[in-house]
Parts: C-alpha cells; structure tokens; sequence
C-alpha cells in the first residue's frame, strides 16, 4: 500500500474519533498499525482501544509494544488504562518513581523523549510531565495516601500551570491552607500571554483577604481587556460573563453573608448553565441560609434524577430535609453523600450539623474532627456548639473553604 493511501486511512481514524465512532476508528487504526508498524501508529491504535474503553486490549498492546518505557506517552496512556482499571498499585509502578522536594519540586525526573506522536506545531501542548505528575496524584489519593497525592498535584501545577485539573484537586479537597494557595499561586511559572490565566487562579483560590483586595482580583481581569491587543481583548470580555468566574463571586458573596446577592446571582446563572455543579453547590448553600425549602426541593428532585451517583445530590437531599428540620432524614442523606464522595466536605460538615442540632455532640464533634483529618485546608479552628444551620456553618460553597463560625 503505498504511502499516500495509509495516510488517508490515518485521516480516517482521526475523523472516526472526531466524530466518537471508536469501533471504526479501532478496525482502521489496526489495519495501519499492520501495515506500518510504526510507533506512531501503534500508538494511534491505542488511543482509538482506550477511547473504545478496550483498557485492559489497549494497556496490553501498549505494553508489548517494547517501547512503553522508552516513551513517556506510551507510559502514561499504560498507565490511564490501569487507572480506569482502578489498579492503582500497578498504575504507579507504570508511572515509575520520581522524587520531590518539600516545596513540590521534581528532582529526579528522567529524561524521556516522546518522539514517536504527531504533533501540530501551532498548538500548545500541556507537558506530558505535568500530566503524569497528576495521574501519579490521583492513584495515591485513591489509595488513601493523601499527603503524597498532595505533594504530586502541586508538582502537577508548577510543571505546567496549564494542568488546571491539578490545582482544582487541591482547591476542591481542601488539600492547602489559604496560605499555601497564595504561596504555590505566586511560585508558577506563567507565560507572558497567560496574565489573564494568573488572574483567574487567584480568583478560585481561598478568599480571605480584605474585601478590597479580594474585588480586587476580580476586577483585574477586566483590566487585563485594556492591555490586550483586539484580537484577545474579545476574550476578555467574554471572560467577564463568563459562569465559573461569576460563580466565584457569587460564592465570595455568600462568604461574606450576602445570602440574597449570592443566591440571585446564582439563579442567574443556573438558568444559563443548570448543569453547572461547582455553581450549584453555591446555589444550595445560599438557599439553605435563606430558608428556602421549595427551591432545595426542586434542586434536589432534579439532581437524584440527572446524578444519582454524586455525593452533591444526595447532599442537597440532606440540605432539604434539614431546612424543614426534619433531622433523621437529613442525617441520613448526609451520610449517604459521604459514602458516596468521602473527599465531599459539605457532607461531612452537614453530617456533624444534623447530630449538633439534636445536641448529640460527640457523634457531631466525631464528623468534624473527620473533616479536620481528610481536610488539612478546611478551617475548622472556631467551632461553636450552635444549633442552628445558618449560625453554625459558613461554609463558602465550591471550592474555596468549609469555614465554621461565630454569627
């Protein structure tokens, strides 16, 4: 078969992909990893088995291919097969062993070319490094070891602030103090085109600066548009409306006791995006503070039924149960969520609430104390032993903090 005819058939595996037909795109890419038997197209086949969910065909002809250890991303997507096939002892040995400093500095990272993947010279890669570093995150903290899985995310985010996954792990489970957040924020190394980037993370992280600081960082995103050539400051205005941005606010806002400001905007929001989850949670806090026990119901009916899987769910559940003080139940839900996420902070928070609220304090004080244990980011340094929801937890919705207060 001559040369121009295999590339077309490697054009049609690419459009096969592109157009999620992975059992076609699985028969082609096998016919040219035939013919050729060249790396790339071995490697080709293997992406079209994993995308296929063959993990277990597409780890073993990655791992036959020889080349697995010569190439950092054959090893990685052996090792994302190993990881849906949730062996994540085995995924860690295929990820090999590297080392870090205290301050999350890789030092013993081998020199592995990845020479074989066709690549489009004007996109911008996420450095395969970076990727492995998170994966090697995810199998520690799915082994309980939350303290290496840490220290794996944040060398994930310094070897490519383009890892965003790696840093909204440690955001979202609560992995950093406020002041290592800062700390790790001002220690990326950002491109000169990604100002508007920087600006962003600081908006996600924890926000407990002064009021005027923290409107502060919103507002230098928009400034970011007067610096901006014309061709990207349409970007930024966009970025302005944008719902994970306006989501942060809205959950700033609830941090600072504006239920009704929160709670507006977030019903804003929610009808633009109603399957925004990080913007949902903010929602269901702002409603529980608020009292209303319609809207918890509805938000609760229509995630059971879009997510019965997720802790967020079943946690609204609890919210509504709670909010109409009916505490068993509640109790009950939040147990649930927790069974299902045990990384899901509100529930842990709003399990210890639905003991406090019954003035049964040693189950309420045992959930807390769990939180304080899986949560080193959580501040859990004021607790008080109020009953009521909206006095005894000030929690700031997504992913910034699980702040317990004084009202």
């Amino acid at each position: 078969m001559r040369e121009e005819e295999i590339e077309k058939l490697r054009g049609v595996v690419r459009d096969c992909v592109s157009k999620h037909l992975y059992s076609s795109a699985i028969f082609f890419a096998d016919k040219v990893a035939a013919i050729t038997n060249d790396p790339a197209d071995v490697y080709m086949q293997a992406q079209a088995l994993f995308l296929g969910r063959h993990f277990r065909r597409a780890f073993h002809l990655l791992n036959a291919s020889k080349i697995v250890f010569r190439d950092l991303r054959f090893r990685y997507l052996a090792a994302k097969c190993l990881e849906e096939l949730k062996e994540w002892d085995q995924c860690l040995l295929m990820l090999g062993d590297e080392k870090f400093d205290e301050h999350g500095n890789v030092y013993d990272a081998k020199d592995n070319s990845a020479m074989y993947l066709d690549k489009d010279g004007e996109d911008r890669e996420i450095n395969i490094s970076s990727a492995i570093f998170f994966l090697r995150g995810k199998a520690y903290e799915a082994l309980e070891n939350r303290a290496q899985a840490r220290q794996w995310y944040k060398a994930a985010i310094k070897a490519d602030p383009l890892c965003y996954e790696a840093l909204e792990c440690l955001i979202e489970n609560h992995m950093l103090t406020c002041e290592e957040e800062t700390s790790l924020l001002s220690s990326l190394q950002f491109g000169a085109e990604d100002g508007w980037l920087s600006s962003f993370y600081s908006c996600l992280i924890k926000k407990y600066d002064k009021e005027n600081v923290v409107e502060a960082k919103f507002k230098e995103l928009e400034k970011e548009s007067s610096k901006s050539n014309p061709s990207s400051q349409s970007l930024m205005c966009t970025l302005k409306d944008n719902t994970d941005l306006l989501a942060c606010k809205a959950e700033y806002y609830h941090q600072c006791g504006e239920y009704q400001k929160c709670f507006e905007l977030t019903s804003t929001l929610l009808e633009k995006d109603p399957f925004h989850l990080k913007c949902t949670l903010v929602h269901l806090a702002a409603a529980m503070e608020l009292g209303h026990s319609n809207e918890l119901y509805l938000m609760a009916c229509n995630l059971v039924k879009d997510y019965p899987q997720k802790a967020l769910s079943w946690f609204a559940v609890g919210c509504y149960y709670y909010c109409i003080k009916k505490y068993d139940q509640s109790r009950r839900y939040f147990s649930k969520a927790t069974s299902l996420d045990g990384t899901f902070p509100p529930a842990w928070i709003g399990f210890g609430n639905a003991y406090a609220v019954r003035e049964e304090g040693d189950q309420a004080m045992s959930a807390y104390r769990t939180a304080a244990r899986l949560f080193p980011g959580l501040n859990l340094d004021i607790l008080l032993f109020q009953v009521p929801f909206t006095n005894f937890i000030h929690w700031n919705g997504v992913h910034a903090d699980s702040q317990l207060q004084a009202c």
